[in-house]
């Protein structure tokens, strides 16, 4: 393509994701007088790195970046097969592999990394896994091995971090047996701290792999040029086909290397480059080079004394570049090094100083390595301000968490944990809060775009997840804040009027409410008939226990039954709560609070032989933790057949009704509150909703059981019962509203009866009864007409509804105990009867309770004086 004398001739070393970034940005600003040229070694265009699994395992997938309109514009120009090899700074002049010369004004090093290599006996038998023509061979080899061996082949990848997993992964899906071996401790251990580490290893190995942690290769061993094995530092020998090295990334600096190298040799006194000590090409913030004239961007620039293989830092490089020589000032402020991984179904996320680096950090942190949950979130010293977060197993709060970074979360920061029962934050996110760090796309962005107001074609609205992706770049990278990117979407569209789509997920089209109608009116009772019927796919994490909730809803199936055990939540799957130590908590039913001798006698007993921890609640119940999963069928049976039920503090349903003394005792009381407790109680247990909800009965005005903080809550008067709904406390507390007055106790638990069932049907998943009150169309007047007025015709079906879960009830643990199938679920390992007794505590107060911190400060060491 000819030039004029005007134009401006960028230059581009590099054919990957920053280099595409980086023509893409400065093309679209389309100046008059350019003109860019791109130089790759490789025969491909610009292709996404970051998929490059899916290559493993479907050769035929097309991962080009971006639209390659690009690079027939007249201004671009893309240069495949042309490996530089010289730069010329002072004629600016660049010099190809086969003898070409490219001149520029600007230069930009996007030459990026290679796989970093073993230096060990046998290393020329490995596989890197880097590039397409990498994951090719590695493809092609395996299907070899398995043709030339007769058996499972074994690879073993060299290298516990996101890309050695995605290796490992995609070899097992290419049906070989993967091998992790890593250098560390644990894995990923660059993103995860030890007790995130501990429990990604519980998951990955429930997938199947293989992990040798905590010992480097030493050798590779071979017979007649096939790989047998590796030989580890503690002399251990793994057994492997085929080995795949994935242990980091090595800047491609030899460009600058070879610069400086003949600058040296010529005795010139002209600039160099520097080179960071690790490797890379050291750019300041405005991403320039020492030498005039040439920038440096993606993996190959050393900022800070680092090179980081993230996207998200490769593509703020590249857009201040590409602002840079468009006149502008933008500067690179540092390192994002956020990352997200689905892998085998295993959930992880890491973000922000995880680490708890930052002088006064304090960490929040829920811990069950044996059952691969482990969530932290690090915050500033007055406990304010998010600075990081690791999540192993349920990673669902990081998509709400992470464009909160940096910024004073609106309550406490272990509201936040799911893991506990947390939900996310409320509140809209600021204009300038980060949603898709990859492309530092803001929320402010995504408003503008679905409003009309962006910089979009036409202006026009952009109201489908797809639009937005197309228009803002957000999500088209890793993927992690697709969630937050519909949620915020969906409120911008409420705010201007439009129709919003209400589909559980991808595999649902209905919302819950219609799912519920849908699987009511079909009569379905499994899992299967209800994905048959009305669903696509095996389901996801979104639409698997809406469908089991809403299954026991209305049919009272035990959560192990119909097809459900698979689709449960985790506490749902073994009837317990867990804790940080990976035990359980055994929480019976004490109804309103009312309890005999000989019934307190019976768990004193048994916390007592089974070194428990016992704690009374706020909500009049009888907490003991420590449980082991083996020990949780002895526990419930010494407690079932003393008269205790489940008091199901670990499900999506009635928890507890907290009752004071009443009329019964108290001198202030105006009637039996503890009666109407354990009758509501009785009648309710067991009821599964969309999310957990709690009730209080208080006997006067006095109001000691806190029934106006409930969901439910009713307060006695000289009139009858008063009826309270919408209330609950957490992060977000609602005090609840007068819905009636004045009323037996037969009316009492019609509206009751009502208000509930109501809710159940209608509400969306994992909603309380407060928020859905509050998004009621009416509100509490609409929900006055509904119960009390029957506005709807109604009241006789729920009625009945409700009564239909009243005679069906079952004990969940006494049918369990019930069941040889069930049983087989409580113990600590898959492969193994062998409980699992590696837990440490410290004595505190008289009573046992886990070694390690249960919330924010500091490690305590074992053995410490305790306060």
């Amino acid at each position: 393509m000819g030039t004029t004398n005007t134009e401006r001739r960028i230059l581009v070393i590099g054919g990957g994701p920053a280099a595409h970034r980086f023509t893409e940005s400065l093309a679209s600003r389309a100046p008059q007088n350019l003109n860019i040229t791109v130089l790759t070694e490789e025969v491909h265009l610009p292709y996404d790195r970051v998929a490059l699994s899916k290559a493993l395992t479907d050769r035929e997938i097309d991962l080009t970046l971006g639209d390659t309109a690009l690079w027939e514009a007249d201004h671009v120009t893309l240069e495949t097969g042309a490996k530089a090899v010289a730069i010329d700074s002072e004629q600016r002049i660049v010099t190809t592999e086969d003898g070409r010369t490219f001149s520029y004004d600007e230069l930009v090093l996007a030459t990026g990394s290679d796989a970093a290599t073993l230096s060990i006996p046998g290393h020329e038998h490995s596989f890197v896994y880097r590039t397409l023509e990498d994951v090719w061979s590695i493809a092609e080899k395996i299907e070899e091995l398995k043709t030339t061996l007769g058996r499972t082949p074994v690879v073993a990848t060299v290298g516990g971090g996101l890309l050695g997993l995605e290796a490992a992964a995609g070899a097992q899906a290419l049906g070989a047996q993967a091998v992790v071996i890593n250098s560390g401790k644990w894995l990923m251990n660059a993103q995860l701290d030890e007790g995130a580490g501990q429990a990604m290893g519980r998951l990955i190995n429930e997938t199947g792999f293989t992990i040798h942690a905590g010992y480097r290769p030493k050798e590779i061993i071979t017979e007649s040029g096939n790989v047998t094995g590796v030989i580890l530092a503690n002399d251990q020998v793994v057994e492997a086909d085929m080995v795949v090295v994935s242990i980091g990334l090595t800047p491609r600096d030899e460009l600058a290397r070879r610069y400086n190298q003949e600058l040296d040799l010529s005795g010139s006194d002209a600039p160099r480059f520097t080179l960071g000590q690790r490797g890379g090409v050291v750019i300041n913030a405005n991403c320039a080079t020492d030498i005039e004239h040439i920038w440096a961007v993606g993996e190959v620039a050393n900022f800070d004394g680092m090179c980081v293989g993230l996207v998200a830092p490769a593509n703020s490089m590249a857009e201040i570049v590409a602002e840079q020589l468009a006149g502008g000032q933008a500067e690179f402020a540092g390192f994002d090094t956020a990352t997200k991984l689905k892998l085998s179904g295993v959930d992880v996320a890491s973000f922000g100083d995880a680490f708890a680096q930052t002088d006064g950090a304090l960490e929040v942190v829920y811990a069950d390595a044996p059952r691969g949950l482990y969530q932290k979130l690090v915050v500033s010293a007055d406990a304010k301000t998010l600075l990081g977060g690791i999540f192993v197993g349920d990673a669902t709060p990081y998509q709400s968490l992470r464009p909160m970074l940096g910024r004073e979360l609106p309550g406490e920061p272990g509201a936040y944990l799911s893991a506990i029962g947390g939900e996310a934050p409320e509140g809209e996110l600021p204009d300038d809060a980060v949603l898709c760090s990859c492309n530092n796309v803001l929320a402010g962005d995504i408003r503008d775009a679905v409003s009309g107001c962006g910089s979009c074609a036409g202006n026009d609205p952009v109201t489908t997840v797809a639009g937005l992706k197309g228009c803002t770049r957000a999500g088209t990278q890793c993927g992690s804040c697709v969630p937050m990117l519909k949620k915020l979407m969906e409120s911008q569209m409420k705010k201007d009027g439009a129709e919003v789509s209400t589909a559980l997920c991808e595999h649902i089209s209905f919302s819950r409410p219609e799912l519920f109608e849908a699987i009511r009116v079909a009569g379905a009772t499994t899992f299967g008939e209800v994905m048959e019927r009305f669903g696509s796919g095996a389901g996801c994490d979104i639409c698997k226990p809406v469908i089991a909730n809403i299954l026991s809803s209305q049919t009272s199936v035990h959560p192990m039954d119909a097809g459900l055990a698979g689709a449960q939540d985790t506490n749902d799957r073994v009837l317990a709560n867990m804790q940080k130590d990976g035990t359980y908590s055994v929480v019976p039913r004490i109804p309103g609070g009312e309890i005999t001798p000989e019934k307190l006698g019976v768990i004193a007993a048994v916390a007592q032989k089974y070194g428990l921890y016992t704690k009374l609640t706020g909500g009049l119940r009888i907490d003991m933790f420590g449980a082991r999963l083996e020990q949780l069928p002895e526990i419930w049976r010494e407690l079932v057949d003393a008269g205790f039920e489940s008091g199901q503090a670990y499900g999506k349903s009635l928890r507890n009704v907290k009752t004071c003394v009443g009329s019964s005792w108290c001198r202030y009381g105006m009637l039996d509150s503890t009666a109407m407790g354990i009758k509501m109680e009785l009648r309710y247990r067991g009821l599964r909703a969309p999310h957990k909800f709690k009730m209080g009965v208080s006997g006067c005005a006095r109001e000691c059981a806190e029934a106006r903080a409930k969901d439910i809550g009713v307060i006695a008067t000289t009139d009858g019962w008063n009826l309270y709904v919408g209330g609950n406390g957490g992060a977000n507390p609602a005090h609840a509203q007068l819905l009636a007055g004045g009323l037996d106790d037969e009316t009492l638990l019609k509206y009751i009866d009502r208000y509930l069932m109501y809710y159940i049907r209608t509400a969306d998943k994992l909603q309380r009864t407060a928020h859905w009150l509050q998004d009621l169309d009416g509100g509490l007047e609409r929900a006055k007409q509904i119960v009390v007025d029957d506005s709807l015709g109604l009241a006789q079906e729920l009625e009945e509804a409700m009564e239909a879960h009243v005679a069906n009830y079952e004990d969940e643990w006494a049918a369990t105990l019930a069941d040889p199938v069930k049983l087989k679920r409580f113990r600590s390992f898959v492969n193994t009867a062998q409980p699992d007794t590696d837990l440490e505590y410290v004595s505190e107060r008289g009573q046992r309770r886990p070694a390690e911190p249960v919330s924010l400060g500091t490690s305590i060491p074992v053995g410490a004086p305790q306060r």
